[in-house]
């Protein structure tokens, strides 16, 4: 088992989740539910197939796809993935009205939320990066448990002490250093 692959994933997952939309609507779901075990099993559900299905995906590109090329891909990838996380999140999702119960609603919110999210992109590419699919969504999908699980239990208390341009530095800081390593591997051949 390759703990670099798992930490790298986690880490870089956990971090744009900060302030992400899926972050926030786990923020507003917990709220409105008030049943953190159902939506945190509902999060994890979504997470798995999501984090799976991006994961396996970047893997089988690899598998195809020279690695000094892969390499750039991915190096571009997580530059532009960095000028993302740049951007607030807002989240459309969160007012729309339930008619499932809080595992179902949560579930089905947060796959139509990472469709196409910068976390399901970041997951491909992790893939890509490393070639596990299994390894990659081990850690990709406890990065999103961790962050999303914070926003569950600590609500909006901690909404409200942690100033939003932070994390988004940090992350953006983390995809460019995985971008200029990718990089620094396309380049060195």
């Amino acid at each position: 088992m390759s703990w670099e692959t798992i930490g790298s994933s986690f880490a870089l997952v956990a971090a744009s989740e900060i302030g992400d939309k899926t972050q926030l609507l786990a923020f507003s779901l917990a709220g409105r539910f008030r049943r953190p075990w159902s939506v945190l099993a509902g999060i994890l559900v979504a997470t798995l197939a999501s984090c799976a299905l991006a994961s396996a995906l970047g893997a089988w590109i690899a598998a195809h796809v020279p690695p000094r090329v892969m390499a750039g891909i991915v190096a571009a990838a997580f530059i532009g993935f960095g000028i993302w996380a740049l951007r607030p999140d807002t989240c459309e999702e969160c007012d729309k009205p339930s008619r499932f119960g809080p595992f179902l609603t949560t579930t089905l919110l947060f796959l139509i939320a990472e469709m196409g999210d910068k976390t399901q992109l970041a997951t491909l590419a992790l893939g890509a990066r490393f070639g596990s699919a299994m390894l990659v969504t081990i850690g990709t999908t406890a990065g999103m448990l961790a962050a999303d699980g914070i926003a569950v239990i600590l609500g909006e208390k901690l909404a409200a002490k942690v100033q939003r341009r932070w994390p988004r530095f940090c992350t953006a800081g983390l995809f460019f250093v995985f971008g200029l390593a990718s990089a620094w591997r396309a380049v060195r051949g």
